[in-house]
């Protein structure tokens, strides 16, 4: 079948290797497909064979492992629902490019005219992967959403050196050696394995004692507030009694900080509008009613929106935003998201899709504009808060401020309506960047998953799918910056350089 359909069987490896990812996690399933995706590559008959391979392959890992998306359709009423499917589709085609790119330069830098995949080969491809998932990341605006080095979390000690787009290649590695293994080609796929099994022992080795605990109490809510009630001006108030609810505490002993999920209140709390956006309370009225449920010296810290005016008093603008408020109401600091969701926060080529009917996901008709980046916020006793909204927790090395790092970061979130796929796809992704960065992680969703999770990525607690509650806890400690945190992606594109020029290094030893 390998050689009479190739595509089809590139196809279905793909989908088959998405499966590797959350909730399933069956890793091992996309090491065998990954295996079989370099033997495809390597036995192609041309470069053009080989980028046609590696693009199905990829088209269906990214349309099985991105099925959420489609769901997201099903709470904007101004399109068809099954135009989900053509977003997933449409989307799987770009993202498939960069896959494809990595097995184009392979076949250039390594062919293999035996069409048997060698340890250059494998060394070469691994490389070049990591370098376009890299280039995924931030090519028109990027979209890093599921890297492979994901499926390698529960052992992805390297992430602190090499973070997750050198974990990717180490992946990548053990797959080849796989294949390898099969083919009973011995000393190459040990001396493989052997690499791989050394750079997660370094990572192991850079932080292998727990870090310091803290004695500061947490309480992260998640109140089942349901997407399909979230505009609808009938279900204010009882979304609102929820998130009061789960924050009550009347008999906590020490101050705290409160966590709410992304965009959690509707209402502006900024003074400084026309009038006509606060009604019918002030933003006062408002400061006082979202902190009602803390206690003196409490701290609230939720998700809400900004806006920007013209001259005329116009809203033209909005912010996703966060801010921290004291436990009297007074706004402590904010922070404005950057990575905006594409087709979901804005529509890339809007003049030219919405001739066609489509719409951002998000309703209104005010347009978001993104905010400058990492920012660290000072919750004085509390410590320092970084930040990162939603969608921008996936960015690997994009989500610290490194001038002012934070003591812990905080992912508000709203994943109600990503399906059961996408909520585990989230929080294994902030795991990630906890373990990269070496600090812990608080997230706050709606309907979850909700989770506090401690500077070696591990999950301490969390909240199931679609479940009412809080969780008190204490905030963890954080490790001293990891090597990744200090020199963030420079470290894994270093890994892929070294990859490529020990595979050229191996082409010049064979010739």
């Amino acid at each position: 079948m390998t050689q009479r359909y190739p595509r089809l069987l590139a196809l279905v490896a793909g989908g088959l290797s998405a499966t590797g990812f959350a909730p399933w996690g069956l890793w091992p399933v996309t090491l065998a497909c990954l295996a079989l995706l370099i033997h495809l590559i390597a036995s192609a008959p041309s470069r053009r064979a080989a980028f046609g391979r590696t693009w199905m392959f990829a088209l269906g890992h990214f349309t099985i492992g991105l099925n959420w998306i489609a769901i997201a359709f099903t709470y904007q009423d101004t399109m068809p629902h099954w135009l989900g499917w053509v977003a997933v589709v449409g989307l799987s085609c770009y993202l498939a490019l960069f896959p494809a790119l990595a097995a184009l330069g392979t076949k250039t830098l390594r062919a293999a005219p035996d069409g048997q995949a060698d340890a250059g080969f494998v060394l070469a491809f691994a490389g070049l992967w990591l370098v376009t998932e890299w280039m995924r990341a931030w090519v028109f605006t990027g979209f890093a959403w599921n890297p492979l080095g994901v499926v390698a979390l529960e052992a992805g000690w390297a992430a602190r050196i090499v973070g997750t787009y050198g974990l990717g290649a180490l992946v990548m590695l053990a797959s080849g050696a796989l294949l390898l293994l099969v083919r009973r080609d011995w000393k190459p796929a040990l001396a493989l394995l052997a690499g791989t099994v050394l750079a997660s022992g370094a990572g192991w080795a850079v932080q292998r004692t727990p870090a310091p605990s803290t004695d500061l109490p947490i309480t992260v809510v998640q109140p089942n507030n349901d997407q399909s009630d979230k505009y609808d001006p009938q279900e204010a108030a009882r979304n609102f009694a929820r998130l009061e609810r789960e924050s009550l505490d009347r008999q906590a002993q020490v101050p705290r900080v409160v966590f709410w999920p992304e965009a959690a209140t509707e209402d502006f709390v900024e003074d400084g509008y026309p009038r006509r956006y606060y009604y019918p309370e002030t933003p006062a009225g408002v400061r006082a009613r979202l902190t009602r449920p803390l206690n003196d010296g409490d701290i609230l810290v939720t998700g809400g929106v900004k806006l920007d005016f013209d001259r005329n008093g116009q809203a033209v603008a909005a912010a996703n935003s966060v801010f921290a408020f004291s436990s009297d109401g007074e706004i402590l600091g904010s922070y404005d998201k950057s990575h905006l969701v594409p087709g979901g926060e804005y529509l890339p080529y809007e003049e030219i899709l919405g001739q066609i009917g489509l719409s951002r996901l998000v309703p209104g008709t005010i347009g978001f504009t993104p905010g400058p980046g990492p920012q660290t916020l000072d919750l004085g006793a509390f410590g320092r808060m970084g930040l990162q909204i939603c969608y921008e927790i996936v960015f690997s090395g994009e989500v610290v401020d490194a001038a002012h790092r934070p003591g812990f970061l905080f992912n508000p979130s709203n994943d109600a309506w990503f399906g059961p796929w996408g909520p585990p796809q989230h929080l294994a992704q902030a795991r990630l960047r906890a373990l990269e960065e070496g600090m812990p992680v608080i997230r706050s969703t709606p309907t979850g998953i909700s989770a506090v999770i401690d500077a070696d990525g591990r999950l301490l607690q969390s909240l199931a799918h679609h479940t009412a509650g809080h969780i008190d806890s204490v905030m963890p400690g954080a490790h001293a910056a990891t090597p990744f945190a200090l020199w963030g992606n420079l470290l894994p594109l270093a890994l892929a350089g070294l990859l490529i020029l020990l595979a050229v290094a191996l082409r010049a030893l064979r010739r």
